[in-house]
């Protein structure tokens, strides 16, 4: 069932108002039942302007800091550190929200019943109805938000012809300089900081009503059945008069109907949305209660495919309307924030959940919704190379764990324990790579190559040698604390397990590219095997867990959120059941001793534990920890609770599902790795694999029946069913079939 449904209002909770976008625009519908509130977002609303952040006194310092490293004397490296790497100024702009827009009825409904509202994820359409209990009066408000025209486009209506009064106001709070209205249109505009630029924010009514008029900062109809609103907004960003932009804009869409307009998004969306689809067999007696209580009733005695196919569901809606088209990438809160100072500034953080945003974007067959990311990849380029030489005296292009609307990639905030990392950039590249292997996209590696090229040519310059090996110096576990032989603790070391997993990826995404992008240095190619081959491996330690530090520390916070050491188990292939089983028993138990100690306690993590579980084709597991995702890190609304409301986790939790039943890679694809006892029953069509190959799984009784294949060019596939394999040649475009029992 692709809706979610609730029949009381959100009674003015952001965690219960539902999101709606596409991209560029996004909204929370509240869903109340006097009155409407809409709390609006769009992308490029941002504080500030471009500064150049770079620690001017940083490549004075660097030398200094690596030796106190070395010497083992962290804290006087960390105490350095602060003065002599971070950013100056020491933060990155933040994200703000756009305004909110409230509609009130005049007094026409006093005492609403039947009250009903619905998110149907199969149209992106959010509709609110309710009776007026006096009257019998039925009205409703329908809202989707156009790409094609980027409004958002909400009609109002009644049941009884000439019932509907309307009166809607535009606001910012405080923030924002003037207010204009003409009789069927209101705009507030200003600038976002004094550095900042100018925006501007409009709507438009389209009524059959008796009156229209502007008055103040309110628009207002009366004794219509049917009143159209469009709302859109502009920033300097993109466009030099923010306000005429909006006037344009508002004029374009509101000289079409409302079905027309409906029936074009509908031909833009669905067919995005259509591509997959997962069925899991479930007591449809559910589908009477609404999403809320259904959340509140999910655990392991309360089984709920519906509702979990349905937040599998939305997880790839909440992609497509945070990052569809010429849009910016998918932030801490996709693009619904509705503050002016946000949690973390709402910014674009890349020591995990940027990217955890994207990871169902190929596999989950929305590849295209990565491309924004990559568009910011090289917004950011510039900046990194500036960053690589003013501050650390290198070549190549490096960021650290953030970055913001202009691909800032100075050193963030001052934090000992996530702020020296040099491994944003880096972590981002090689998803150029990935999707290349998902799409087959020639054209796109070659355009992109050069970024992945300037993020290697960083790290032959910034790495050093210690012990035969090259290595990160300084080098932090994001966002972790290790504790000395001496009881001392630090943050600050030379080549924690995770930079050395990315930096193999990073250099065999490379070496794998650079042939099929014309590569002619070879020279350059010949240096980054070498410096592949002399990255430090991965080890076991004394608890039999895989090491996360170059020595054996124990850790300040057993229990923490972050587990980056397992990099190399998800979101990268280098750990394996079937190729590295040892390092796998030690990944295994990394993840129990996190979880003995308290880990999963947000919901990304929790959602990154389920994709670990997943490539450890631990089934039961991943049931499990989605299960406590749903109970203890999901507002009602199904968005995911840090807390506060951070998106990643679901989008990491669609990645997770997705990997469950479908593990993708350059040497072999496994089909059901992960499937739980509690879902025997179920099919899924538009899974996507590596080689341009979409999958559809059937399945009965937990035993795979048939999956059908389906290439975008000629190729050949190793496929792994439970502990059988089997290579398949494939033709682009012919579907190939295969039973279970085949295997």
């Amino acid at each position: 069932m692709n809706q979610l449904i609730y029949t009381t209002p959100s009674n003015g909770s952001w965690n219960r108002a539902l999101p709606v976008g596409n991209g560029t625009l996004g909204a929370m519908i509240y869903g109340e039942n006097t009155y409407e509130h809409f709390q609006l977002n769009e992308d490029s609303v941002w504080f500030g302007g471009a500064r150049n952040r770079n620690n001017k006194d940083a490549l004075a310092h660097l030398e200094e800091i690596r030796s106190l490293i070395l010497s083992g004397k962290i804290a006087k490296a960390e105490e350095l550190c602060k003065y002599a790497l971070t950013g100056t100024p020491q933060s990155q702009h933040t994200y703000q929200t756009l305004g909110d827009v409230y509609f009130d009825y005049c007094g026409r409904i006093k005492n609403g019943k039947d009250f009903c509202r619905t998110l149907d994820l199969e149209t992106a359409l959010h509709s609110t109805v309710t009776t007026e209990e006096s009257t019998g009066v039925t009205y409703r408000c329908d809202t989707f938000v156009s790409r094609d025209y980027n409004c958002i486009i909400a009609k109002f209506s009644a049941s009884v012809p000439g019932t509907l009064d309307l009166a809607a106001s535009l606001q910012r709070g405080s923030f924002y300089q003037t207010t204009e209205h003409t009789a069927d249109s209101l705009y507030i505009s200003g600038n976002l900081g004094s550095d900042g630029m100018d925006f501007c924010c409009g709507m438009r009514f389209v009524s059959d009503g008796a009156s229209l008029e502007g008055i103040g900062e309110h628009l207002i109809t009366r004794n219509a059945s049917e009143v159209c609103v469009f709302l859109t907004a502009a920033t300097t960003f993109r466009h030099k008069d923010p306000q005429k932009t909006v006037e344009e804009t508002l004029t374009k869409a509101a000289a079409l109907s409302y079905d027309t307009l409906y029936n074009a998004h509908l031909a833009e969306y669905q067919p995005y949305f259509k591509r997959m689809q997962l069925s899991l067999s479930y007591d449809t007696a559910l589908d009477a209660l609404s999403t809320g209580e259904r959340l509140k009733r999910i655990d392991a005695e309360h089984p709920d495919n519906g509702l979990l196919a349905t937040y599998f569901s939305f997880g790839r809606y909440l992609l497509l309307s945070s990052s569809r088209g010429d849009c910016l990438p998918a932030n801490l809160q996709g693009i619904w924030n509705q503050d002016i100072s946000a949690p973390w500034g709402s910014k674009f953080t890349i020591n995990i959940n940027t990217e955890m945003n994207y990871w169902p974007a190929n596999s989950c067959n929305l590849a295209e919704c990565q491309m924004p990311l990559f568009e910011h990849l090289r917004r950011m380029l510039p900046n990194g190379i500036r960053t690589a030489k003013e501050m650390y005296g290198c070549s190549g292009f490096v960021a650290h764990h953030n970055t913001d609307l202009w691909g800032d990639t100075a050193p963030q905030d001052i934090c000992i324990s996530s702020t020296f990392w040099v491994m944003g950039a880096a972590w981002l590249c090689t998803h150029i790579w990935k999707h290349y292997l998902y799409t087959g996209d020639l054209a796109f590696l070659k355009e992109y190559y050069p970024v992945l090229k300037e993020a290697v040519r960083f790290f032959f310059d910034f790495l050093i040698e210690v012990d035969g090996a090259y290595v990160t110096c300084p080098s932090i576990s994001p966002e972790n604390t290790y504790i000395m032989e001496d009881g001392t603790r630090g943050c600050l070391t030379y080549g924690a397990t995770m930079d050395n997993e990315i930096l193999h990826e990073l250099f065999e995404s490379l070496l794998s590219a650079a042939p099929l992008a014309g590569e002619t240095d070879t020279a350059f190619l010949e240096k980054a095997a070498e410096y592949n081959a002399k990255i430090p491996g991965l080890q076991i330690g004394r608890h039999g867990q895989l090491m996360e530090w170059q020595k054996d520390y124990d850790e300040a916070e057993p229990g923490h959120r972050h587990i980056s050491h397992l990099w190399a188990l998800h979101p990268a292939f280098q750990i394996t059941p079937d190729a590295t089983p040892e390092l796998c028993q030690a990944a295994e138990t990394t993840l129990a001793r996190r979880l003995a100690n308290g880990g999963g306690h947000t919901g990304w993590s929790r959602a990154w534990i389920i994709n670990m579980y997943a490539r450890l084709w631990e089934g039961e597991a991943c049931y499990e920890h989605l299960l406590l995702l749903l109970q203890r890190s999901t507002l009602e609304n199904l968005l995911d609770n840090h807390p506060p409301f951070q998106i990643d986790g679901n989008f990491g939790a669609t990645a997770g599902i997705a990997e469950m039943l479908l593990q993708s890679s350059e040497s072999r694809t496994v089909l059901l790795p992960a499937l739980p006892k509690a879902w025997a029953d179920g099919s899924i069509n538009g899974l996507c694999g590596v080689g341009g190959i979409t999958y559809d799984l059937v399945w009965e009784h937990g035993a795979l029946v048939r999956a059908t294949l389906l290439p975008k060019y000629d190729t050949t596939v190793t496929l792994v069913y439970q502990d059988r394999t089997r290579q398949v040649v494939l033709k682009k475009g012919e579907e190939t079939t295969i039973s279970g029992t085949e295997f």
